[in-house]
């Protein structure tokens, strides 16, 4: 009997059978146009800056966040995850990543504490290490950082997102080399910075019973630039963040797409085109900033409902504001949640696919909910180049 009726399934079909054919049909023609989409969004990509790590669940999951992010951080991350839960999230959080190339903060410390006022050879040997150091190709330093507030709601299959938040990416580096003479040690450290001070508005729609989403933000962004630049002398304070110079202010809009495909319950792949209309900022020499597209993929799995294990690579190859430094950053993280969610155990690691000479770069956070209330915190540290990353945020989950 059972074998009869099996027969019968596969050599006949239902309405309601020929109905979700068709759906899941269309739904593949949909994922493969937005695909198509983002890959256009490719041409022109070289003036993208990296990806910043918004938010500390993403953080310490080694900053994978296009699939598994759901709540208002989607506003960010992937505007289609929205539309994957039905929630209310309300959220605040701030965090922020310094990564130091080639020992390039020792020297800047070795510099401060350097005793101009010793005379002997081994000081003025010592002088002149530092200036090899500050002079040596690929040292220098990156910082970026977010802070904001996020919202998301839903009605019915519709999910929408709002946040109020500040992007920023920054570096120092020198280009003209520090000179020595005796024990004075002399030169400059140039810097450059961006922020994006951004409203964006999110809408999200899902399809096919959560089978596949799709999401836009459009973003509203104030562009601070900054061209600075600090003097190096030996036994003197390094002080960057009072020497960025005076931004030059100026308005963009800008639109992000994603698409989120689920095509079984323990499986997500998702795909996100950031600054798809390449926004340009005013810079303070006269120039002009122009963001290119950020295209980011992503993958999260369930082996069972507890666990989550992700992925996030960067599709682009991304410019920094630092010269001839590149980002292509790979991500990988777990998530482990115990008693229906009160407590989330996370782990991850990241690396720049871009430069050979970074290691992976541990990370690891930690959440915790009471009823509505949530907070998580998360972070890494690169025990090698001793970057360090950490963010943290408080919200109210329904």
């Amino acid at each position: 009997m059972t074998g009869a009726s099996s027969s019968n399934r596969l050599t006949t079909s239902s309405p309601k059978d020929h109905n979700e054919l068709l759906g899941a049909m269309r739904t593949l023609t949909v994922f493969r146009i937005a695909t198509l989409l983002v890959l256009i969004t490719l041409q022109g990509h070289a003036q993208a800056l990296e990806f910043v790590f918004v938010g500390p669940r993403s953080m310490g999951m080694g900053g994978a966040g296009v699939a598994v992010t759901t709540d208002a951080l989607a506003t960010y991350w992937n505007p289609a995850g929205l539309a994957m839960t039905q929630t209310v999230d309300i959220r605040i959080l701030a965090g922020g990543q310094a990564i130091d190339r080639g020992g390039f903060a020792n020297a800047v410390r070795d510099l401060e504490n350097f005793n101009t006022s010793d005379t002997s050879p081994a000081n003025i040997a010592q002088a002149q290490n530092i200036a090899n150091s500050l002079n040596q190709p690929g040292a220098n330093t990156s910082l970026n950082g977010a802070a904001g507030f996020y919202l998301k709601g839903h009605f019915g299959e519709h999910a929408f997102g709002f946040n109020i938040s500040d992007v920023a990416t920054g570096g120092g580096f020198i280009t003209n080399p520090v000179q020595v003479s005796g024990t004075t040690i002399s030169g400059t450290l140039l810097l450059n910075g961006l922020e994006q001070r951004q409203v964006a508005f999110s809408y999200a729609y899902a399809f096919a019973d959560k089978t596949f989403s799709i999401g836009l933000t459009a973003k509203a962004v104030q562009g601070a630039a900054y061209n600075g630049s600090e003097t190096l002398q030996g036994g003197q304070n390094v002080k960057v963040s009072s020497n960025f110079g005076k931004p030059e202010i100026s308005t963009a809009f800008s639109i992000d797409a994603g698409a989120i495909y689920r095509p079984s319950s323990w499986l997500r792949l998702g795909v996100v085109a950031k600054d798809i209309n390449q926004p340009e900022f005013d810079a303070p020499d006269g120039s002009t900033i122009k963001l290119g597209p950020q295209v980011r993929g992503g993958v999260a799995v369930n082996p069972y409902s507890s666990l989550t294990l992700t992925s996030d690579v960067d599709i682009t190859s991304n410019k920094t504001l630092v010269p001839g430094v590149k980002s292509q950053v790979l991500s990988l993280g777990a998530e482990q949640t115990i008693l229906t969610e009160f407590l989330s155990f996370r782990l991850g690691t990241f690396k720049n696919m871009q430069d050979a000479k970074t290691p992976f770069t541990p990370t690891a956070g930690l959440g915790l909910r009471f009823y509505a209330f949530r907070l998580d915190l998360g972070g890494g540290y690169d025990f090698r180049e001793k970057g360090a990353l950490a963010s943290g945020s408080v919200s109210l989950t329904f």
